[in-house]
């Protein structure tokens, strides 16, 4: 089961006393996932249809609670290769589909045929509505990404309004969310973490935030522990090329003018770096008498490397 669905499944189950506040998450499930047809002379009908069962036992439920309409559930396969199940909740004229549409702002109160665009503002007696009606529309036209692969959640409306209006009601409750065109569709998103977090509580989805805090942690705690890994490993490897170079340089004035050619204070540290070639810095100025530190045998060798460099200047000359 995806992220997505698990969100929606925990959303389904998220009631509420207030009937404002159901009736303004029915008015955007219906909305997002609704379609009006005609049944006759001023004759409305009302399909829902769904893929998640729990949307569908939530819309019966909010029916059934706001307008005391007990309408059925039809199951029907998909025809193509998802073969995820449809369901299908019918509201018909004699049901009152259009009285319902009426009160919950998707048609105009004086016109049975006119849908109205816009979010109704009636809907909304304070920020509570406004949540409820935000879990509405994510039930019935959102998703969120796995937070494993990316930071992702949308709303895809085809209605370039309402699009506008429901990514204005999202920020009017605190968030940042922008809209962008994908082929026919008008596409509301977000995706900063802190924000996907925000809304999924916001919305009531206490679980999945739960659970996608966890993976920012993980993926935190890995990015952390990659991050020192390279570093060691770069540190390492410039040790590494550091030593051998050192060596090299050390081996090459051996060979040529011998050791003795170096200051007094040199030979030491040159004799030891060629017999213990494994050894920090550190442990290196350990063993000099006297001792000196990792700075000073650092300075050391580095005049070393400019004596051989000087040294190989003049043979190549």
């Amino acid at each position: 089961m995806s992220f997505s669905t698990q969100t929606k499944n925990e959303l389904s189950r998220v009631t509420s006393s207030r009937r404002c506040c159901e009736i303004a998450q029915l008015s955007a499930m219906i909305r997002t996932s609704g379609t009006i047809q005609l049944a006759g002379f001023e004759k409305l009908n009302l399909k829902i249809s769904t893929e998640n069962a729990s949307i569908a036992r939530r819309l019966f439920k909010l029916l059934k609670n706001c307008f005391n309409i007990h309408t059925e559930i039809m199951v029907r396969k998909n025809s193509n290769l998802k073969k995820n199940n449809n369901y299908i909740l019918v509201v018909s004229s004699s049901m009152g589909a259009s009285n319902v549409l009426k009160e919950i702002g998707v048609l105009k109160q004086k016109d049975n045929l006119s849908i109205n665009s816009k979010i109704p503002k009636h809907l909304f007696l304070d920020d509570q509505c406004k949540r409820a009606y935000v879990r509405g529309a994510f039930l019935g036209c959102g998703s969120i990404s796995d937070p494993e692969k990316t930071y992702h959640m949308e709303f895809v409306t085809n209605n370039s309004e309402f699009s506008e209006e429901l990514k204005n009601l999202i920020n009017e409750l605190g968030f940042n969310s922008k809209i962008v065109n994908r082929k026919n569709s008008y596409v509301i998103y977000l995706k900063e973490s802190e924000q996907i977090s925000d809304l999924l509580n916001l919305m009531g989805a206490h679980t999945a935030l739960l659970n996608l805090e966890n993976v920012k942690i993980l993926k935190e705690m890995r990015n952390n522990v990659n991050r020192i890994v390279n570093c060691e490993t770069a540190n390492l490897s410039k040790t590494i090329n550091a030593a051998v170079r050192q060596m090299e340089n050390i081996k090459y004035i051996k060979d040529t003018v011998g050791l003795d050619y170096l200051p007094e204070n040199l030979i030491e540290i040159a004799k030891i770096r060629l017999e213990y070639e494994d050894m920090s810095l550190k442990e290196l100025g350990e063993m000099l008498y006297p001792p000196i530190g990792k700075s000073g045998v650092n300075h050391r060798l580095r005049k070393i490397d400019r004596i051989a460099e000087e040294l190989k200047m003049e043979k190549g000359g």
